[in-house]
């Protein structure tokens, strides 16, 4: 049975709502600790992008892992402090959409409503360090304990540079930006088993040489080509090893059944994403459920986090939360379809299978 280290999951990783109220400033707390990496944004409209803001860039430089944008420096929302158990947020510089990220009900005038959603990570409470064990010197921000940082540098134009990340083990999911350029996302997964392979965050499978991150070493990855390497470039990476009972990556084979592959994780899972990446089809998008917005199996609920399109509830996507992993209920090719696809996946937990005292939590 799984052991952990990490008995309460939210002091790292959290799932947040929200109902907007148009105020600004406005503080949003019950987070469960203080984040410092954010991902989320409007859950009813099908025309907003979902936001990316950290601790280390700052709370007015956002960007959407929908479009290939360069970093906008906050026209539509700021976080104006990253609080102890939560988030300050006022408007942004757009004179339309200033709260478009954060606080905005009926974003285009219509009845879209204002529901929100962000998943949260902790890294080191907005303190960063330089790391210098790669070629090029880094910008870290890491929280050890989860096996999760926030790393930026500026490129140089070569070919074969390398970056200094700042955790105990090596990385198993890279998701990289070039933010002062408007160019692709690039995530690497290691459960790839293939160095010069990445996705971009679109529908489509992992393919050689993106010119992404390359396969970590002890305390380095390596960045191949131009895309996380172009000279004088700002770049942000977060970067992510599996802790045992809190978080796991890897890959699974679909069976294209509404009995499916049952996924051992060694905790219920809080969040989990997943993608397609053996067919190229239209489709195929970064599928992310919680539990946050839906307590009950089965879970159909879902965003995708490459694309602004609503919330959807439809059934085509569906999955159970159990205690010890997650299991496809479904056949559509974005979560289980295509019998003998391979399925990449990041999980996060609500709390382990079995706690550091060696007891399932079950039993409680």
């Amino acid at each position: 049975m799984a052991y952990t280290t990490i008995n309460k999951p939210s002091d790292h990783f959290n799932v947040s709502t929200w109902t907007a109220d148009d105020t600004s400033p406005r503080s949003l707390t019950g987070f469960g600790h203080k984040p410092d990496f954010l991902w989320g944004g409007h859950r009813n409209s099908g025309s907003t992008n979902p936001n990316v803001v950290d601790s280390t860039r700052g709370g007015n430089k956002n960007l959407t892992t929908a479009t290939t944008a360069a970093e906008d420096s906050g026209s539509h929302g700021i976080i104006d402090s990253f609080d102890t158990d939560g988030i300050t947020v006022s408007n942004g510089t757009n004179s339309t959409y200033p709260r478009l990220y954060y606080n905005r009900n009926n974003p285009f005038g219509g009845s879209d409503g204002g529901e929100y959603v962000y998943w949260h990570w902790k890294a080191n409470g907005g303190t960063t360090s330089s790391n210098s064990s790669g070629t090029l010197t880094s910008t870290v921000q890491a929280n050890t304990t989860a096996g999760f940082s926030i790393v930026t540098w500026t490129g140089s134009g070569s070919g074969n540079e390398t970056v200094g990340y700042g955790l105990s083990s090596a990385p198993e999911m890279i998701i990289l930006k070039p933010r002062s350029e408007a160019r692709h996302w690039l995530i690497w997964f290691d459960a790839f088993g293939d160095n010069d392979k990445a996705f971009l965050f679109n529908e489509e499978p992992p393919a050689d040489n993106r010119y992404g991150p390359n396969a970590p070493t002890t305390s380095v990855f390596g960045l191949y080509g131009g895309q996380g390497n172009r000279d004088t470039t700002t770049f942000v990476a977060y970067a992510f090893h599996s802790v045992q009972g809190y978080s796991k990556f890897g890959r699974f084979i679909g069976n294209n059944d509404s009995d499916g592959t049952m996924v051992y994780t060694g905790f219920k899972p809080r969040w989990i994403m997943v993608k397609n990446g053996t067919t190229n089809h239209s489709n195929h998008d970064w599928i992310i459920f919680d539990s946050k917005r839906e307590r009950v199996n089965l879970i159909d609920t879902f965003l995708k986090g490459n694309s602004g399109e609503a919330e959807t509830t439809s059934g085509r996507n569906q999955v159970d939360f159990l205690s010890n992993g997650f299991k496809a209920r479904s056949s559509y090719g974005d979560f289980n379809g295509g019998s003998g696809d391979y399925f990449y996946y990041a999980a996060f937990a609500e709390h382990p299978f079995v706690s550091s005292t060696k007891i399932p939590t079950t039993a409680k």
